[in-house]
């Protein structure tokens, strides 16, 4: 089980790993560096814990220094954990929900492809206002500057430098989250909204005749850099390359079932024709 405090103490753990093998080789950090194209503070703040390095610079300091493929193993493995963050929603509803949709916008205006897979509610950028107050009804608190920043975030499907594909199963359309005339309207808004250019709304139905994985969790890959993971008590910021590179793998077997353009919106449409009767 990944706890938060284990996310600390393996960061811990990882810089004094990396410390104890170039000690082992021989190395002063300014060598170090040198060899791998660092600045020597850049190797100076890994090995004290004040930076923690991507995975590939992790491998970069390996190969460097001649690691045993033990030590390899060992070290990859806590770069990994050590490139995941916990954001626990309970310190997000303490700072109050518009800042967790500011920092959704810094990430959306800072990066240009985005993967959304969507296995049981539509997610923020796609929602209508009624649908929008009905997911935040059951938590504490005034959602009036959390529900206009994420109507604001919005306007990010108009830009046409960015590109968007939102997977979206069957039970994540017809989860009825509010009334079935505003369930209707939301879908017809993800309906109208495949039409844009950037913007690729696939659909997973259930009579699908087989789909290689189960929907485990709700996550959104940015770029190929980063990946989030939805929980009931938080979110997982995943930045290991290797592991972001499964969820985009993930993703590509769910996009290769689903059904897009046309089909999509007949069959969206047809959801909303569902819950007017």
């Amino acid at each position: 089980m990944l706890e938060p405090e284990s996310i600390d103490g393996r960061r811990g753990e990882l810089s004094k790993a990396l410390r104890r093998v170039r000690k082992k080789a021989g190395l002063t950090g300014e060598r170090l560096a040198s060899i791998v194209g660092m600045s020597q503070s850049k190797v100076s703040k890994i090995e004290t814990g004040k930076l923690v390095p991507s995975s590939i610079d992790v491998e970069r300091i390996l190969r460097a220094l001649k690691a045993t493929p033990e030590e390899i193993e060992e070290i990859s493995s806590l770069a990994r954990v050590a490139n995941t963050e916990y954001q626990n929603w309970r310190a997000s509803l303490r700072r109050g929900l518009h800042h967790k949709q500011a920092e959704l916008a810094t990430l959306e205006a800072t990066s240009s492809t985005f993967r959304y897979f969507l296995p049981s509610m539509i997610t923020g950028l796609l929602q209508t206002p009624e649908y929008a107050r009905a997911s935040l009804a059951s938590l504490p608190g005034d959602h009036t500057r959390a529900l206009m920043r994420r109507f604001e975030r919005q306007s990010i499907l108009y830009d046409t430098n960015k590109g968007f594909t939102f997977l979206l199963t069957d039970q994540a359309l017809r989860w009825p989250l509010c009334r079935p005339g505003e369930m209707s309207v939301q879908l017809e808004r993800i309906a109208a909204l495949s039409e844009l250019p950037n913007v690729r709304i696939g659909v997973l139905p259930l009579d699908r005749a087989t789909v290689p994985e189960g929907p485990l969790s709700t996550f959104t890959v940015y770029d190929q850099t980063l990946a989030t993971v939805e929980t009931f008590t938080g979110a997982l910021l995943i930045r290991s390359a290797q592991d972001v590179a499964l969820y985009v793998e993930t993703f590509r077997l769910f996009e290769e079932n689903a059904l897009f353009g046309a089909q999509a919106r007949d069959f969206v449409r047809q959801a909303a024709e569902a819950f007017r009767d």
